[in-house]
């Protein structure tokens, strides 16, 4: 008797072969665009704060000394973490995205406080910036690229 041979769907060369049911999708190999924007505007970011603290040593004083090094502390710190954020949204670390999210929405509300007279473009400038990081973490793409497999 003959025995029958199921054969396997043909796929075009063009085209990953099809993915079994159930089985979960991988991870590009590198960042989409948009992640890739965000995490260059996110190093700018880190670049300013980080100058803002350096900036501070300028300004020390001997009665306001221990307030003028914290100050420099914490800006180079978060400067710092920033930029570590953003080499890890660079390389699709996944956990980096909540510490971002997490700047954007404190920078917006910095920016509200400088609404208005002579810094109205500095809170223009801060609050563009964190939308437009907010956009490509939150695209498509950049969420399908840090998904976790």
């Amino acid at each position: 008797m003959g025995r029958h041979v199921a054969s396997a769907p043909v796929t075009p060369p063009d085209q990953p072969p099809p993915q079994p049911p159930g089985t979960p999708a991988t991870r590009p190999a590198r960042a989409p665009a948009p992640l890739l924007a965000s995490a260059a505007l996110v190093v700018v970011e880190a670049l300013v704060l980080a100058g803002f603290g350096v900036a501070q040593l300028t300004a020390l004083s001997g009665s306001r000394a221990t307030m003028g090094l914290t100050t420099t502390l914490f800006f180079v710190l978060y400067g710092g973490g920033l930029a570590a954020c953003a080499w890890g949204l660079r390389r699709l670390v996944s956990w980096t995205r909540a510490p971002v999210v997490l700047a954007q929405l404190i920078q917006l509300g910095v920016a509200w406080s400088f609404r208005g007279g002579s810094t109205t473009l500095v809170a223009l400038a801060a609050a563009a910036v964190a939308v437009l990081v907010l956009a490509g973490i939150f695209h498509p793409a950049s969420i399908a690229a840090l998904e976790e497999p």
